[in-house]
């Protein structure tokens, strides 16, 4: 079964988000999980696990910073409260968490999420058999390495189907650095809406924020699949993440209901490529007007990723 996963900003996003009927909200906060559009305290997050419980939906939780040392000592206490609260699963990165996870013999699921890293069906393996219920694949993966992993693991891949791609991220606080040098002080968060451009290349656009775990720049182009579901469904990718970290309101969640319906339609067998096309078409005019969208990864040739 495919399964739809959607970022929440805010409580009452998340319950417009079920009421389109999408599968799996993704929440989290700031402390231990990587660009949320909103962090969420303990409190808010069980009464979104309530929410989707309550309507036979499901909650993840992103647990998928690399954990520094402080970050380790506050770590299990917060584990132990998500496996309280009966979330449905974490995303994890930081071998050292899934170490806790069984040290503490939490029954707590977690899906493999190393970012950039999950490019190969061998990786994915030996993260099953450590107790990965399934793995979030890498954003720069094309369609025909997507079919090769997909053909030899077990558990269930996720993939990007439409959000912003992050291209870098660093521990240090670059924007606050930057600022310091040009004597500014400005907002470093991410509704400032800061970018950078590259030189002699005025159409590029790397958004770019600082928060607590650090600095964040995003390509240019967000990733916007929705023409190619059918070759992910044909190819058993079968989770499919939209992130709202920048697209946020009633925006979101009208592209949440057409990757919803996409996926309906494709499971009575009556998605065709003239759906696809007014389906595409109608996320690009609900997109930020501001931001770019391409296939990403997808239609390439892995030749051509260097």
């Amino acid at each position: 079964m495919t399964e739809i996963i959607a970022t929440a900003e805010s409580l009452e996003q998340a319950e417009a988000l079920l009421d389109v009927d999408v599968d799996t909200l993704y929440v989290g906060n700031e402390t231990f999980g990587l660009r949320l559009p909103t962090s969420f305290s303990l409190q808010e997050i069980e009464r979104i696990t309530d929410m989707c419980h309550e309507r036979g939906k499901k909650v993840c939780v992103a647990v998928n910073a690399i954990m520094h040392n402080e970050d380790i000592k506050k770590i299990v206490p917060y584990l132990k409260s998500l496996t309280k609260l009966k979330v449905d699963a974490i995303t994890v990165g930081d071998p050292g968490v899934i170490h806790l996870l069984r040290k503490e013999q939490l029954p707590l699921p977690f899906i493999y999420d190393a970012h950039t890293l999950v490019t190969s069906a061998g990786q994915i393996n030996f993260w099953e058999k450590k107790g990965a219920t399934g793995a979030v694949l890498a954003r720069e993966l094309t369609f025909i390495e997507l079919q090769q992993i997909a053909e030899k693991v077990t558990i269930p891949l996720e993939v990007l189907v439409y959000g912003a791609t992050c291209i870098h991220h660093s521990n240090r606080p670059l924007v606050e650095n930057y600022f310091n040098f040009t004597d500014q002080h400005e907002d470093k968060s991410k509704e400032r809406g800061l970018f950078l451009s590259e030189p002699k290349k005025p159409d590029t656009h790397y958004s770019i924020y600082e928060d607590s775990q650090g600095t964040h720049v995003f390509a240019t182009d967000d990733i916007h699949l929705m023409e190619y579901v059918g070759d992910l469904y044909e190819a058993n990718v079968t989770i499919w993440k939209l992130d709202g970290i920048f697209s946020p309101g009633d925006a979101f969640v009208e592209i949440a209901s057409l990757f919803v319906q996409a996926k309906q339609l494709l499971e009575k067998g009556e998605w065709t490529e003239q759906t696809a096309t007014q389906f595409a078409e109608k996320v690009k005019q609900l997109h930020p007007r501001e931001r770019t969208l391409d296939a990403g990864f997808f239609l390439k040739d892995p030749s051509e990723v260097q």
